[in-house]
């Protein structure tokens, strides 16, 4: 295969409008909502299959209604589903996303069996089987990150390219991850991301720390694009202006695009383009990936 994404996996419940909770048994009304594809890992691979990448996505959902639907979901957009084993007696796992007016948004996450894929899940087999190895949701994953480093010096060693994405802590430890950072061909985080790993706060310095280590390090940039560091030199790229519905997914449709373009051979320069864009387009729909695009979309003139 292309890619193998590893990760998380589970239905996003996306609501719009007044969203804000008020307790006190207060009812209020909302403008829409929507049941959709979730988990970084997911819709990062829903997004490569989407642009001609032939993808698997390694996961673990439970025997419940939402596993069903993550599965249905997956499998609808071409993506090659391995479930290393059942994650017995957990349920899936399941986001809420409250979208007010506005761009902004905020995430309850039920971790069910997101933190349940072990580092053994990723077997040489598996990596034996594919070009790319990108990792989603780090910190929602302790076990998994815990050995993932082993898990990507093994990749490396069978000639598979790195990739990871941590995702937001949301116990803001940021625990350090420099092992793993260490046998890391791109690292793709926000711009928050990058600082909350590296403790530095200046984005250029944070890059910098990065790819003296020898990482490359594409980091989405908001509504202004995408900007990229790699051992001598550097590059961004804007984004597309769009009528947002929802940004949900809009990082990981990013990391899709950058993933395509580079598989296919294009250049870093060239492949934050396609990442920019395909991050930007993604957001003209609810949820994460009823809008993600297609490669004419991108970029039309490219085989």
């Amino acid at each position: 295969m292309d890619v193998l994404v590893v990760g998380d996996a589970n239905p996003d419940l996306v609501l719009r409008g007044d969203v804000r909770p008020r307790f006190g048994q207060a009812e209020q009304l909302l403008t829409g909502a929507d049941l959709v594809l979730g988990g970084s890992a997911a819709i990062t691979a829903a997004g490569c299959a989407r642009l001609g990448l032939d993808t698997a996505l390694l996961t673990a959902v439970g025997d419940d209604v939402f596993g069903d639907i993550t599965r249905e979901r997956l499998t609808e957009r071409g993506v090659a589903l391995i479930l290393p084993r059942a994650a017995t007696g957990l349920p899936t796992g399941l986001s809420v996303i409250l979208t007010p007016d506005g761009d902004d948004r905020a995430i309850l996450t039920l971790p069910g069996t997101i933190p349940a894929l072990l580092p053994e899940d990723i077997t040489d087999e598996h990596l034996a089987g594919t070009r790319h190895l990108h990792v989603a949701s780090l910190y929602l994953q302790p076990r998994l990150a815990a050995g993932l480093a082993g898990v990507f010096e093994r990749a490396r060693a069978l000639g598979v390219g790195t990739s990871l994405d941590t995702n937001w802590d949301p116990t803001e430890k940021w625990e350090s991850i420099t092992d793993i950072l260490a046998h890391t061909d791109v690292f793709l985080p926000n711009a928050a991301e990058l600082r909350a790993v590296t403790g530095e706060q200046q984005v250029d310095k944070a890059a910098a720390q990065l790819v003296a280590a020898g990482t490359t390090v594409v980091m989405k940039n908001g509504a202004a694009g995408a900007r990229a560091w790699w051992p001598g030199d550097e590059s961004a790229a804007p984004g597309l202006a769009v009528e947002v519905v929802d940004t949900t997914g809009a990082g990981d449709s990013f990391n899709a695009g950058f993933l395509a373009a580079r598989l296919g051979g294009l250049k870093i320069g060239e492949a934050i383009r396609w990442a920019a864009v395909a991050g930007s387009l993604s957001t003209r729909a609810a949820g994460g990936t009823a809008a993600q695009p297609t490669r004419d979309e991108i970029s039309p003139t490219q085989p």
